[in-house]
């Protein structure tokens, strides 16, 4: 199609191949300043698709090759936001749409906006509905607890709240539920548990299991 749009000026029309190797001459009005020019095209830039099928097959191959795998963390564009969803575009044939209250803080305010790029869990490439299944929450959670992995393979601290009063200790938030046993509070019996909750303290985690989610 481009060789098609190309015309010699006052001649006939360029073809494919006289667009690889086109010449042609400038003159001015002294006879010494005759001079010719040769315009070379780039080794394969007559190499184009025989087809739009061609093409779309593909694409199709190169879509099937660079598609993320559902279970997996993959990187979104939002693309709008509303009162219930925001709307993310992960590369997909039709965009995933995820409830606002995943990306919303504490405070219940929202810290991203449209164009924002975000990691989101890929649950499904498509549902009954033909649509993306996105989740921000799972995602969230998946990194969270690569974090916890990270910290104990480093031997290293990780922050968080007590949150709450069990049977035989306390529960503590850091990014996702964990249990401090009550002999582990303080080198001497703790009797009174409560007083403990709300406090922001750092923790080493002795033992955590990712499938059960417990630590």
């Amino acid at each position: 199609m481009r060789a098609s749009m190309f015309r010699a000026s006052m001649g006939a029309p360029c073809t494919q191949n006289t667009l690889n190797s086109l010449t042609f001459s400038t003159s001015g009005h002294h006879p010494n300043m005759a001079s010719t020019h040769q315009i070379t095209s780039p080794p394969g830039a007559d190499v184009l698709p025989a087809d739009f099928d061609e093409f779309a097959k593909l694409l199709e191959e190169y879509e099937a090759n660079h598609s993320p795998t559902e279970g997996e963390i993959v990187q979104g564009t939002v693309l709008e936001i509303t009162k219930d969803f925001v709307t993310v575009d992960i590369g997909f044939k039709s965009e995933g749409q995820i409830p606002v209250e995943e990306f919303a803080s504490i405070d219940g305010e929202l810290p991203i906006s449209v164009n924002d790029i975000v990691d989101v869990y890929l649950e499904r490439a498509e549902n009954d509905h033909g649509q993306v299944e996105l989740s921000k929450e799972k995602a969230d959670r998946l990194k969270i607890w690569d974090d916890i992995n990270l910290a104990v393979e480093r031997d290293e601290l990780v922050e968080g709240t007590i949150s709450g009063r069990v049977k035989g200790g306390l529960t503590v938030d850091i990014g996702v539920k964990a249990f401090l046993p009550g002999s582990q509070v303080d080198l001497r019996p703790v009797r009174n548990l409560e007083k403990f909750i709300g406090e922001t303290y750092e923790f080493k985690v002795i033992k955590f299991n990712k499938k059960r989610g417990n630590i």
